[in-house]
């Protein structure tokens, strides 16, 4: 999850509309029986307007069969980092700027519902979705739709060159060889930030997590904004950080990032160029909910329904590089190959990060930066 995955949209292209190339099936399908009880005609509005991060993604294909199911078209309106995104909307909740948020995850999910931002749904589907990652299950204002791990990513090849061996878990990133290497997301305004913070109070507890931040910034962790900036600027293992002379060869990402390096590379390389510490992962699960307020509800419920089918969730792996959770769904053997295989990663309960989180965040604040 998200974020957002992401946050986590690893490389991949804007959607500004879901029908900028499918014009056509657009606007031929109207009166169109939409999921969730309305439809595309009879005087309502024909755009479901989505409020995500920045790393939203879907094929403009399988938009356009959601255009060609209901009759709705697909507008999506990006808030920055997950954290900004949600922030966003708390404050605008008044006058939502849209029907669905997408991108909530189990990290702040308390705070959108806290705020009231969601009216209840339950979406068609979601009995294929394991009652694990179900975290509003007795009201269903949440739908999960997709998880992933925040972990430290790493460079090989600066290890390699340097006859380094990479970090595997939290307490190697404050060993001397690691000094000046690692860049982080603030805590305050990204999800992965907030998520490997989180990893760092399970692993260490209430009593000893502030300690461990106080050594990683001894030993010269870099904090910026967002992820986007600490993966695709400061990291020196993304293709995008090579260009722009990224000098950090650890970063604070996702087990998804491997495979993102790799495709559409020819010839398919043995390993990717980033690896894993799977030491240091924490779970994320990310969240879409009917903004209270809709003006399209109709076609907002229908969305979420559509985010749970096998067309939605097979493909977000290889657009926004998360794992589907609907039963059955259908990994590519890319994303499966590259991808880093996390068998025990970090957790807190939900109640403990909705009664804690704000200490944590400023106690972070005051201890970092």
């Amino acid at each position: 999850m998200n974020s957002t995955i992401h946050r986590r949209a690893l490389g991949a292209l804007a959607v500004a509309t879901a029908c900028a190339a499918a014009l056509s099936a657009c606007g031929s399908s109207s009166g169109t029986k939409a999921a969730g009880g309305g439809t595309a005609s009879g005087g309502g509005s024909r755009t479901v307007t989505v409020v995500s991060h920045d790393s939203f993604a879907a094929s403009k294909s399988v938009l356009a069969e959601f255009t060609k199911e209901t009759g709705y078209t697909v507008k999506v309106l990006r808030g920055g980092d997950a954290g900004a995104a949600v922030n966003q909307a708390i404050l605008t909740k008044d006058h939502p700027r849209g029907d669905v948020f997408f991108g909530v995850d189990n990290t702040l999910l308390s705070r959108a519902l806290d705020n009231g931002l969601f009216d209840p749904y339950t979406a068609k589907g979601l009995d294929q979705v394991p009652s694990d990652v179900q975290l509003d299950a007795t009201q269903h204002r949440a739908t999960p739709i997709d998880s992933g791990d925040v972990c430290v990513n790493y460079d090989r090849a600066y290890f390699a060159a340097h006859g380094i061996a990479p970090p595997q878990t939290f307490a190697d990133l404050v060993k001397p060889q690691y000094k000046n290497l690692l860049v982080t997301e603030n805590v305050a305004t990204s999800s992965p930030g907030l998520a490997f913070m989180l990893g760092s109070v399970a692993t260490y507890g209430d009593s000893g997590w502030q300690s461990y931040w106080k050594q990683l910034k001894a030993n010269g962790v870099e904090v910026v904004d967002g992820w986007e900036q600490a993966y695709n600027d400061r990291f020196s293992g993304s293709a995008a950080g090579k260009k722009a002379k990224g000098d950090r060869p650890l970063v604070v990402s996702y087990a998804s990032s491997p495979p993102a390096e790799v495709v559409g590379v020819t010839p398919p390389p043995a390993q990717s160029p980033v690896g894993v510490a799977t030491g240091t992962c924490f779970r994320q699960i990310e969240f879409a909910g009917l903004l209270h307020g809709a003006k399209n509800p109709a076609g907002g419920k229908a969305f979420i329904d559509f985010m749970l089918s096998k067309a939605f969730q097979q493909d977000m792996p290889l657009q926004m590089y998360v794992d589907p959770v609907v039963k059955g769904a259908v990994e590519p053997a890319v994303f499966v190959k590259y991808g880093a295989k996390v068998d025990h990663p970090t957790t807190l309960p939900p109640a403990e990060i909705a009664a804690k989180r704000d200490d944590w965040v400023k106690a972070w604040t005051s201890t970092v930066l």
